[in-house]
């Protein structure tokens, strides 16, 4: 399972962050774990220096990730970290990234401007199915920002501005709130105008606008939570469902217009919503605005990946050669941007774990299907589809958690089955995985339900499917997430289970934490239905000891 596992850490101006993901030919990887660092680079800047402060900051964060890394067993030849715009600029970025390399191992890669839009823009192909399209791929970032126009993943032009969010919020462009937005404005226009972009954007033309940052995102959010109105969007779950992550330029300006407002309530109103990216979001919607009108850009898509799942990208199609496909499961692309729209890193990454451990049941169930002397345990042939819409399932079964916990399994039905977000998946199949994540806990299935009567041939399917989303679920939800430590075996007394001993970084067992009796009761409820599926036992061995797990 080890050599599936890729990591990208990128040491941004704003922050740095890390990402663990598990892949799948020909063209899948699953997100299993994201980590940001509020380490901002970017308060150096003006120095053209990186601090000591910031070194050391730099380092910790540094050893942080490569301890997550060891733990989820992402070979060195699978992990890449990049930095970007504060340490190209930095002057003493050779004994930055020495410093590093002696105390952390990591190989820092300095990207040049012109890479980083490469990357942004590879990133925004694996969210959205723009591959066949003439793309112009937007990067604010916290020193700089990134133009690309590609096309079926080649660039046919980029370019890097020295204008970031974070260094354009640091520049004295006066002291009241109008005069500064309005210098800042005057700015970032003659820095354009005077870097030739617009005449190449309009002599090569795009006809998607895409933004690929955390800057547009917020910006995106913003839009569709009500942020430029007076009240809360009350509606917001809603709005959710029927958002398909995109802004008009209107829609821009509503926002950007609230954010320019000067006053104590709006500083606090601004603070709440943004967090730690208030402090910088009013430049970030100002260089946004400006970069819409000097483009002519009406609409914009966002993307919920960027740099790092770029550089994912780049690294499975160097280590598989050809057998990574950036236009390949573009369906599935949609599975994850909906997982991404409604659920938090923390709960993304339990979602993962679940899937991974849903797979491993799945691949041994498969494995053994035709047995020696006790006939076929299945009626129905499993194959790559089954597995993917099992996957799905187990990615979405928690999206319901954004309005609360109670009843979340029914809310993570309604927002697949009204929301038209799986693009590609067939009715019936947006049926099957709905009916996963409603019936993936509390009651079992009953097919004399209404619900049921689309399924038709499936029928048999989602039984074998529900019973490993239940069983992966409760497992998960009780600690038990080492997936990789899995052994699915079978026998003439039946099938069996196996998990192994998980150990940390240093190579010692986690803490212990009690099986408790609730577990039990759980475990052998889902155990019960498992053999009333597959006409099979199925034992469960626990050699590890749980996790702690906050589902």
């Amino acid at each position: 399972m080890a050599n599936t596992l890729f990591a990208a850490i990128d040491m941004g101006t704003n922050a740095f962050k890390l990402l663990i993901v598990q892949a799948h030919l020909p063209g899948k990887f699953i997100p299993l774990l994201t980590v940001r660092e509020h380490v901002v680079l970017g308060r150096d800047s003006p120095s053209s220096t990186i601090s000591t402060h910031s070194q050391n900051l730099s380092v910790k964060s540094l050893q942080n990730f490569n301890k997550l890394i060891q733990t989820h067993n992402v070979p060195l030849l699978h992990t890449r970290c990049v930095a970007t715009s504060a340490v190209r600029e930095a002057q003493n970025k050779a004994k930055f990234i020495h410093s590093i390399a002696e105390t952390t191992g990591f190989k820092v890669d300095v990207l040049s401007g012109e890479e980083e839009a490469r990357f942004s823009y590879l990133g925004a192909l694996q969210f959205f199915p723009v591959f066949e399209n003439l793309v112009l791929n937007i990067d604010i970032g916290g020193g700089s920002t990134e133009f690309a126009i590609g096309l079926r993943g080649k660039i046919e032009f980029c370019l890097s501005l020295k204008l970031g969010h974070v260094t354009l919020t640091q520049q004295n462009f006066g002291d009241e709130e109008a005069e500064r937005a309005s210098n800042m404005r005057e700015y970032i226009r003659n820095v354009i105008k005077e870097s030739g972009l617009i005449d190449k954007v309009k002599n090569i033309g795009f006809e998607i606008a895409l933004g690929s940052s955390g800057t547009i995102r917020a910006i995106e959010k913003a839009v569709f939570k009500g942020y430029a109105l007076d009240f809360a969007d009350n509606e917001a779950l809603l709005s959710e469902c029927k958002r398909d992550w995109k802004f008009s330029i209107e829609e821009l300006k509503s926002v950007v217009e609230r954010l320019c407002k000067g006053g104590e309530g709006q500083k606090v109103r601004r603070d709440g919503f943004f967090k730690r990216r208030s402090e910088s979001i009013v430049a970030g919607g100002i260089l946004l605005d400006e970069i819409f009108d000097l483009l002519g850009i009406k609409e914009m898509l966002v993307s919920g990946y960027g740099l790092r799942e770029g550089l994912i990208a780049d690294s499975l199609a160097k280590v598989f050669d050809d057998g990574y496909d950036l236009n390949a499961n573009a369906r599935f692309r949609s599975i994850l941007r909906l997982a991404t729209r409604f659920n938090s890193k923390r709960i993304t990454t339990s979602a993962a774990e679940i899937a991974s451990i849903a797979r491993e049941i799945f691949e041994g169930l498969r494995k053994y299907k035709e047995l020696d002397n006790d006939g076929i345990y299945l009626t129905v042939d499993l194959d790559e589809k089954d597995l993917e819409n099992l996957e799905a399932a187990c990615l979405l079964h928690n999206i319901g958690l954004s309005t609360g916990k109670k009843g979340y399994h029914k809310k993570s039905y309604h927002i697949i089955m009204n929301g038209n977000h799986l693009r590609g998946y067939s009715a019936e199949e947006v049926k099957l995985i709905a009916l996963l994540t409603r019936h993936h806990r509390k009651k079992l299935p009953k097919f004399n339900d209404a619900s049921f009567n689309e399924l038709k041939e499936a029928k048999q399917k989602f039984n074998v499917l529900c019973a490993i989303i239940r069983l992966s679920f409760v497992l998960h939800r009780n600690g038990y997430i080492n997936y990789r430590e899995m052994d699915f075996s079978h026998s003439h007394e039946g099938f069996k289970l196996v998990i192994g001993e998980e150990r940390g970084p240093n190579h010692q067992p986690v803490v212990e934490q009690c099986v408790t009796d609730k577990f039990a009761v759980e475990l052998t409820h889902e155990l019960d239905y498992f053999k009333k599926v597959l006409k099979q036992e199925l034992s469960v061995e626990l050699k590890a000891p749980p996790f702690c797990s906050n589902e």
